[in-house]
């Protein structure tokens, strides 16, 4: 049984209206919560996000078949306005779990806007609630807050529902958190999960071969780390060089050999779990997919240092355990690699987000017109958006022609007569010379959330995005309101002088 908040208030317990909130504080809590007031004080726009919550619900996985949970039925589980607020908590402190667990617990403000106080002052989270929880978002529930959080902040700026909107769209490169990848290490990674995986099921069934698992597992480390200490030679002696080279040749025979002999043991082992012990295929499905990963490795380390062949870059993975990793070179000063995947978001003039995405093997003149297709279907008044030279293709000219009354999107290479007079127009060059205040918006979700991606898989990341951009509009939302409280200061000092 759940409820988005419970409407009646318990002896002693404070409504969230009458919290009072710094507003000359500038850490971000504040911000944030000044934020999430208005949204439950402004009437309309509350029942429209209560109703949005009330979809929110847990999905519970028995063999193959999911359900939905009940949401009127069990014990109370966690309210779901005590989900949004710290969920956006975590993303606007950049926080982890254990910091969101000790803050709902002890920071007297924020449990005032959870609802406990009084009656249920004494109330404590626990973090597996909160992990179970705060996952439960999902990205069209996010995106639909977060067209109401943009059009609050509109309001709160007095601007009327058809007041045009300018956009600035640019991407940005959220990080995994993954180590570098050397085709030497994921194979370490590989058979290490076998091993691990096989002397687990050692302890519940008798299996030949694994009762030295841990010693089996130092054993291949010392030679992964035997050949990851190797340097090639420098010596201009060619003699030496020779020897240096045969010496690292050697030290690569034997940990291949070694990774082999595991993973010939691991896949018998699975035939015996599968046959013998009729243990189901699901529970042995992730030994089986690090089996092909360690049989893939071997294969590109024996080409490459063996055979000195080159891999091509898409037979190559970058992570075992986040594999939509991508390999990403943008052309940075100092950084001149990235793994993580790209995202892509269209901000308005007023620093509101108003759409992002997730660009899994995409490229950013790919998705120029998608990002403008996706905010104008909840936003219809954006009638211009600027770009950089990323994003120009010849289709995307002439197709966000038709969507946009000024596109800003500068061609690459030499410019005919044409293009000369579209991009030295003032309207052009006025709007061109506003796009990098975007860059203010990548630098505030990299500080407050996306600079790595804490949670785990392709959806882990597309929820930890809209989740960051809903934090993002909130904390904006909460300045406006904060500047807005800091004037009403200013003029009752004033009238009191």
């Amino acid at each position: 049984m759940r409820n988005v908040l419970s409407p009646q208030l318990c002896i002693g317990q404070i409504d969230i209206a009458d919290i009072v909130i710094d507003v000359t504080s500038r850490d971000d809590i504040p911000l944030l919560l000044l934020g999430l007031q208005h949204l439950y004080c402004t009437r309309p726009l509350r029942d429209a996000i209560f109703g949005i919550l009330k979809e929110l619900a847990p999905i519970q996985t028995d063999g193959e078949q999911t359900r939905v949970v009940s949401l009127d039925k069990g014990r109370p589980g966690m309210n779901q306005w005590a989900i949004l607020v710290l969920g956006t908590l975590r993303l606007a402190l950049n926080a982890d779990y254990d910091r969101i667990l000790e803050l709902a617990n002890e920071h007297k403000t924020l449990r005032d806007m959870l609802g406990h106080t009084g009656l249920e002052s004494d109330f404590r989270y626990r973090l597996q609630t909160l992990r179970d929880n705060l996952r439960l978002f999902t990205p069209e529930l996010m995106a639909r807050i977060n067209a109401e959080v943009v059009r609050a902040g509109h309001q709160a700026l007095s601007l009327s529902a058809q007041a045009p909107l300018h956009g600035r769209c640019d991407s940005f490169v959220v990080e995994t958190h993954v180590h570098f990848p050397t085709d030497l290490n994921l194979l370490y990674d590989a058979i290490r999960k076998l091993i691990q995986g096989c002397g687990q099921w050692n302890d519940t069934y008798p299996l030949l071969g694994w009762r030295q698992h841990a010693f089996n597992l130092r054993q291949f480390k010392r030679l992964y780390r035997t050949v990851q200490t190797l340097k090639h030679s420098t010596s201009k002696d060619e003699v030496k060089k020779a020897a240096r080279q045969e010496e690292i040749h050697q030290a690569c025979r034997n940990y291949l050999d070694l990774a082999q002999t595991f993973l010939d043991r691991a896949r018998g082992t699975l035939s015996c779990l599968r046959t013998q012990h009729q243990v189901p295929v699901e529970m042995l499905a992730s030994l089986e997919v690090f089996g092909r990963d360690a049989e893939r490795q071997i294969d590109q380390i024996q080409r490459r240092i063996l055979q000195g062949e080159t891999i091509p870059h898409d037979e190559k993975v970058f992570s075992l355990f986040q594999r939509h990793t991508e390999w990403i070179s943008k052309g940075k000063a100092g950084v001149p690699v990235e793994l993580g995947l790209r995202v892509c978001i269209l901000e308005d003039q007023y620093g509101f987000i108003l759409h992002s995405l997730v660009m899994s093997k995409l490229t950013d003149d790919q998705v120029a017109v998608p990002m403008v297709k996706g905010a104008q279907q909840v936003f219809p008044n954006l009638k211009t958006c600027s770009y950089d030279k990323a994003f120009h293709s010849k289709g995307n000219q002439n197709n966000l022609k038709g969507l946009l009354d000024t596109v800003v999107l500068p061609q690459k290479g030499r410019l005919s007569k044409v293009d000369q007079a579209r991009e030295h127009a003032s309207e052009f060059k006025r709007l061109r010379r506003q796009h990098s205040a975007v860059e203010s918006a990548i630098n505030a979700l990299e500080v407050h959330g996306l600079d790595t991606c804490r949670d785990h898989g392709l959806d882990g990341i597309e929820r930890y995005v809209a989740l960051a951009v809903l934090s993002r509009n909130i904390q904006q939302l909460g300045a406006i309101k904060r500047e807005q409280a800091r004037q009403r200061l200013i003029e009752q000092r004033k009238r009191a002088a």
